[in-house]
């Protein structure tokens, strides 16, 4: 490899590892969202809605309420206001880790549990 290709390598390599993904997260604190997930194979939508610090998920025909507990302006913890269940008493901390004009992208995982998995919210109000 001549030294002028060697270069344009280190510069491409360079200037493509210092892009920052946006995080907006302030932006997402509150309102109307929407996400895809999958039950049993099956591709399906919910919604939320949060304003402070609570959540109202609606899912499968279902209306559910959580408490959010803010740790920073990028990470929270969701937790089941009236858990049916030892499952829905478990916390659930959610990571943004990055966001566009109108969605962001999570990681999150229960409490305790290093199985991380990621979603994105489409935020529709």
């Amino acid at each position: 490899m001549t030294k002028q290709m060697l270069l344009l390598v280190l510069l491409g390599v360079t200037l493509t590892s210092c892009h920052q993904p946006e995080r907006n997260c302030k932006a997402y604190r509150n309102g109307e969202f929407s996400f895809d997930y999958v039950v049993d194979g099956v591709n399906k939508t919910g919604k939320f809605t949060r304003q402070g610090d609570l959540s109202i998920e609606y899912y499968d025909g279902k209306i559910d309420s959580s408490s959010v507990r803010w740790i920073n302006d990028c990470e929270y913890v969701v937790k089941k206001i009236n858990p049916k269940n030892k499952s829905e008493e478990q916390s659930i901390h959610m990571k943004i880790l990055f966001t566009t004009d109108n969605s962001y992208t999570f990681e999150y995982n229960v409490v305790g549990d290093n199985n991380k998995s990621r979603g994105t919210a489409i935020k529709t109000n």
